[in-house]
């Protein structure tokens, strides 16, 4: 923002401002929750710190344009003409969202998800009011809950879990929620937010962000119920209507992580577990109007279990491994990768798109303690790395060349050049082995999931 249009953004700013209205990461630990229930104000939300804060995390985000067309470039320039009208908008509780365009993405487990991306101008709004009511309801929120919250992750979750495993609970009732993004009770929910946020241009404008409507194929429809994926305040507001159903596992006593709309609980046996189960399912029904699936949910033995992506082994000792699901996914996106290097340059592969996905699964995947799992993908790799040589090759001649070049016998070069092998065969075998060893794909910066090389902590 330039300096004439700097006090737009700081009007608003009086006594009532404070540190929780700027941020959603932390609270001062001598404030009383209760002190902030009720308190916050549009004003506050609107303060110049939590909107420069906003906008700076929209900017990083990135992400693709909303049904206005408007990217994140063009945000600031637009906010430097329009900013006080929709300050004043906001201020006055006349401000109406605009429709969310709906994108669809592949599940892992097939079928697709409905995101809705909101456009930028309502990005910025749904993040900065997201940083202001995200302390009031951090507080209230179970130990136990670990998705889109500060300070917690993935990692612990699934940690926790395994120790839930290995204290002797070794049944788990996975539950999953039926198309929960989609069939969130609008009034339920609000009446979650309405208990600590009375700011009626607050919830107002939360409301109207649920019920801003869907475009596709240029067609608007409305929404009567759900809270679509894609803006930056669904995942508080699905964290928000669960917590009732946190506080209901607490108050049974049980042993349970959630991550979102995924709750794993840990029991002692099959028939407790059935009992769990259909409780939960019965509570979550009538309390909070949402289905569980019962296809997808199930009592049954953790290591038959995937929990974001990790499961764990049937000893006692119990320890962390990925999902058969996950490795086959990644190695499936790794195919794509392989498939488009047959006239790309090696070590630019390498680089420019391997390592980047290679480095990301290995980094949420860093508490798997079966190591071979490692030890094997690497090598796999590797051997589709060859694969792509060999193709690249192309002709006998030029394949003769290259081996003996790189150290193997020219008898023995002609004879694996003419064995009449596919690409896959040759990759394996042991002329291809030795003549592009281990080494040779260090050297060319090959990120590797079992260490953690200095050219790796780049």
């Amino acid at each position: 923002m330039n300096e004439s249009n700097s006090s737009a953004w700081a009007e608003g700013r009086g006594r009532n401002s404070r540190d929780t209205a700027t941020g959603a990461s932390s609270l001062p630990g001598e404030q009383n929750t209760e002190e902030l229930w009720g308190d916050l104000k549009m004003e506050e939300v609107l303060t110049r710190e939590n909107m420069s804060r906003a906008l700076k995390r929209v900017k990083a985000n990135k992400g693709a344009a909303g049904v206005d067309e408007m990217t994140v470039e063009e945000l600031e320039p637009y906010l430097k003409e329009q900013w006080p009208r929709l300050r004043k908008e906001l201020l006055t509780g006349t401000y109406k969202p605009m429709a969310v365009r709906r994108v669809m993405i592949p599940k892992p487990d097939g079928g697709e998800r409905s995101l809705g991306i909101p456009t930028v101008v309502d990005r910025l709004i749904q993040q900065a009011t997201h940083q202001a009511i995200s302390p009031i309801f951090e507080k209230c929120f179970s130990k136990s809950s670990y998705g889109y919250r500060p300070g917690k992750s993935a990692q612990e979750a699934v940690e926790q879990s395994r120790q839930y495993v290995a204290l002797g609970r070794r049944w788990v009732v996975d539950i999953d929620l039926e198309k929960f993004f989609d069939r969130v009770n609008h009034d339920i929910l609000m009446d979650r937010v309405e208990r600590k946020v009375t700011d009626e241009r607050i919830t107002m404008l939360i409301r109207r962000y649920l019920q801003a409507g869907v475009m596709e194929n240029g067609l608007t429809t409305a929404s009567t119920e759900g809270t679509p994926q894609g803006g930056p305040l669904s995942p508080l507001l699905s964290n928000i209507l669960l917590d009732d159903l946190d506080k209901e596992l607490e108050r049974r006593g049980s042993s349970f992580c959630r991550y979102a709309d995924d709750c794993n609980i840990y029991v002692h046996s099959k028939r407790a577990g059935e009992r769990v189960k259909a409780s939960v399912t019965t509570f979550l029904l009538e309390e909070l109007k949402l289905k569980v699936n019962e296809k997808k949910s199930a009592v049954a033995r953790p290591w038959d279990r995937k929990f974001l992506g990790y499961t764990v082994t049937m000893e006692k000792s119990t320890r962390l491994r990925a999902s058969k699901q996950s490795i086959k996914k990644f190695t499936d996106k790794l195919k794509e990768i392989f498939r488009g290097g047959s006239g790309c340059n090696l070590g630019r592969l390498i680089k420019e798109k391997l390592n980047p996905v290679v480095r990301g699964w290995r980094n949420y995947f860093r508490l798997t303690q079966v190591k071979w799992i490692f030890e094997e993908l690497d090598g796999w790799i590797r051997r589709r790395l060859r694969v792509v040589l060999w193709r690249q090759m192309k002709r006998v001649w030029t394949r003769a060349k290259r081996l003996i070049a790189r150290g193997i016998g020219k008898e023995r070069a002609w004879i694996s050049v003419f064995n009449g092998r596919g690409p896959w065969w040759n990759a394996g075998a042991s002329h291809m082995n030795e003549a592009y060893p281990v080494k040779y794909f260090q050297e060319l910066g090959l990120v590797t999931l079992q260490s953690r090389g200095a050219q790796d902590a780049l």
